[in-house]
């Protein structure tokens, strides 16, 4: 009982400690398997002293699993010998002789140890610890049924099938013992209450093979996935974002309180990113969907420092399969409406020819020019062109 309660203890600790792997796919209703098993079970001491070998019998099983993290698990288990030799001297009626019920928990020594890759390894060994109903089926003109309390302990050797890994085959030792004390007699095992004893005499060793199917998860896949926290180059782009507005304000003439809102905007984005939720769709979606190219007067030419409006933007449409982006061209009234009105819609075309030297489908764009505006309460910040990527 020792063994088994600190096994548990140790359960436990790992449990706790794989709570702060960052993964994917960990409702209640994900990493569930079943597993159908069969093999031979052994009585190691039996009333006559048979031989070892004589005693074993076939023994057939099923099992219910979920996996509560990488390496913690928890199941449930049903076995049942079937009835060809005899243990205690008299054999019994049904097909069936012995049936074992209980609870189990795994502890997966790979992912412990080694730490869980995101994927399970073609080969793992897990360790199986876990307590049920004995149940024997004895001749009624000798005795009544058995019932008793057990103990189980064993090992998991586990080969990890396909690319996907929905597949497990499995060899299974285990020892069970019964925990309800010694011979009563010589003719009737009589399960009267006797001392629990961790020894032979009250032993049953199992070799079972097995095979699991691991039920598909909300992730997409049939176990856990690791999920970076955010992404890096994401990360790396907003600061360079961030350092080449900041050039751009000294080198330009476009009010600086524009510039610091966008470099505020920024930075408020990049502490966004690195709090947010581990799903990376979601940064997508984080992302702003409207920029704007600035031109000097009358002109329809992108300057230098403009380019990384375009280059950001022509990023995300091509990050995000089928997003679309309208250009809207406009002009300051600096001049006629007739003049404003093409120099409007040679901004846009420039914008748009600038988005697909950037490696944007033209099929993808929308240009337009709209003439004067007054979006901007600056004169000059309304000699533009405005870019709405649409996902």
């Amino acid at each position: 009982m020792k063994k088994a309660i600190l096994l548990a203890a140790l359960a436990l600790g790992v449990c706790s400690s794989q709570a702060q792997i960052t993964d994917a796919g960990n409702k209640f209703s994900d990493n569930w398997s079943f597993t159908l098993k069969g093999g031979g079970v052994f009585a190691t001491k039996t009333a006559s002293d048979a031989d070892f070998l004589k005693t074993g019998r076939g023994i057939v099983g099923a099992e219910i699993r979920k996996q509560i993290t990488p390496t913690f698990g928890l199941g449930v288990e049903g076995e049942w010998s079937v009835n060809t030799s005899s243990w205690t001297g008299f054999k019994s009626p049904n097909v069936f002789d012995h049936q074992y019920v209980g609870m189990f928990g795994t502890v997966n020594f790979m992912n412990l140890f080694a730490g869980y890759a995101g994927a399970p390894r073609v080969f793992e060994l897990e360790a199986v610890a876990g307590a049920g109903w004995l149940h024997s089926y004895y001749p009624h003109s000798i005795a009544d049924d058995g019932n008793s309390f057990a103990t189980k302990v064993g090992l998991n050797f586990n080969f990890n099938l396909g690319e996907s890994k929905a597949w497990t085959l499995s060899l299974k030792p285990a020892l069970l013992w019964n925990m309800n004390g010694d011979l009563a007699d010589d003719k009737y095992i009589g399960n009267l209450g006797y001392d629990s004893h961790y020894n032979y005499n009250n032993m049953y060793f199992e070799l079972e093979a097995g095979i699991t199917y691991h039920f598909k998860n909300s992730n997409g896949t049939h176990s856990f996935v690791l999920v970076q926290p955010f992404d890096q180059a994401e990360i790396d782009a907003l600061n360079g974002q961030i350092n080449d507005l900041r050039s751009d304000m000294e080198a330009c003439g476009v009010t600086s309180a524009a510039l610091l809102a966008q470099i505020a905007d920024l930075e408020a984005q990049l502490e966004a990113c690195k709090n947010r939720p581990a799903e990376i769709k979601e940064v997508i979606k984080s992302l702003d969907n409207i920029r704007y190219v600035f031109f000097n007067l009358s002109s329809a030419t992108i300057q230098a420092n403009q380019m990384p409006e375009i280059a950001m933007t022509a990023n995300q449409v091509k990050a995000n399969n089928g997003a679309t982006v309208l250009v809207e061209g406009y002009a300051s009234k600096d001049g006629s409406a007739e003049f404003n009105k093409k120099l409007s819609e040679r901004r846009a075309d420039a914008v748009k020819k600038a988005l697909i030297e950037q490696g944007v489908p033209a099929s993808s764009i929308t240009a337009t020019g709209l003439g004067e505006v007054e979006e901007f309460d600056t004169l000059s910040w309304n000699r533009m062109a405005k870019m709405t990527v649409n996902l």
